[in-house]
């Protein structure tokens, strides 16, 4: 996130808090495959996605190649059709040992990471991908941002500079979402979040009618908090965590300000256009004052701290590539 005007000096997290390489990787619930071995899995699935298409899902400054659709988001997209064949038979028993008529509510699929790592490209793609299986074409994608709370809710709880940490969100109407998506509801509202007023869009739902799969990717989907009873983490079949080294995002994130600058920014009516002609050195500078006082602790306090949560993670290269992928519960 980027902060509304300067910085807060704040408390910096020292360097060596950051769960980067866990202490001991002798016991572990994850099953390490290179990109070649996961390739593999890919079996016969069909590449379904043409390079004009995946080029209108790529997000700013996260390049995705379709020999990685092939590598990694093919096989992916094999393993969530199984789990979703598997998940329905299990309804279905479900409901008969309840004695109810069969109801079918969405398979959720969180997708987690930091801010920068590219986790929204990967959901979009991926979300593309899983819509053209013909055993669940309804695939909905829903960002956490419709649930941040409005600006003047965070500025009357001296929250501007912590947009997108957990505290920002209206957890309870994300509760309520994910538990009305659980129970099968036939239409779901989600908050509207414009990236160019930077605030929720007042009065105004985006509306999901009876989907298959639900994608719903943020910072902080896999959260825990002491004393919580229910969790957003509660609701989800599977979870992915995009990862990626902290000196990688960092640059990501620096890349992305300066092309948001000559592009996003120059609108008049954004929130941001302030920044639009600022010179290059200011903005580095900016840039990576925003991402050390701001992103860099919220990474290791709380998305960070996440991602061995996850039932797949997907590691990405500085040049963005993926490289390697741990699933859980495949030893």
């Amino acid at each position: 996130m980027i902060p509304p005007a300067s910085l807060p000096s704040g408390n910096r997290t020292p360097a060596n808090s950051t769960p980067e390489n866990p202490a001991s990787e002798s016991i572990s619930p994850y099953r390490i495959f290179t990109r070649a071995d996961w390739a593999a899995l890919r079996a016969h699935t069909p590449l379904t996605l043409s390079d004009a298409e995946l080029e209108r899902l790529r997000g700013v400054g996260d390049p995705v190649s379709l020999d990685e659709v092939r590598d990694v988001y093919l096989p992916l997209t094999r393993l969530l059709n199984l789990q979703v064949a598997a998940h329905r038979q299990l309804q279905t028993l479900r409901d008969a040992f309840l004695g109810r008529p069969s109801q079918r509510a969405p398979y959720l699929v969180a997708i987690a990471g930091s801010v920068a790592v590219g986790k929204s490209t990967f959901a979009r793609v991926l979300a593309a991908l899983l819509a053209r299986w013909p055993d669940h074409p309804r695939v909905a994608l829903v960002a956490t941002d419709g649930f941040l709370l409005p600006n003047r809710e965070l500025e009357a709880r001296s929250l501007m500079h912590r947009k997108g940490f957990p505290e920002s969100y209206d957890q309870k109407a994300m509760l309520r979402f994910l538990a009305r998506a659980k129970a099968g509801d036939a239409t779901l509202s989600v908050p509207v979040y414009s990236h160019v007023e930077y605030d929720i869009v007042p009065d105004k739902v985006d509306t999901i009618e009876r989907p298959d799969m639900l994608l719903f990717e943020g910072l902080n989907v896999l959260q825990t908090a002491p004393g919580v009873s229910i969790m957003a983490s509660d609701f989800f079949d599977f979870s992915i965590y995009v990862d990626a080294d902290e000196a990688s995002i960092e640059d990501w994130f620096l890349e992305r300000f300066l092309l948001l600058q000559r592009t996003a920014f120059q609108n008049p009516d954004a929130y941001f256009h302030r920044f639009a002609d600022m010179d290059r050195d200011k903005s580095i500078t900016f840039a990576r004052d925003v991402w050390r006082d701001i992103n860099l602790p919220n990474l290791r306090d709380n998305i960070a701290p996440t991602r061995d949560r996850a039932d797949l993670i997907v590691r990405k290269k500085a040049d963005h590539s993926i490289s390697e992928i741990r699933l859980r519960g495949a030893i």
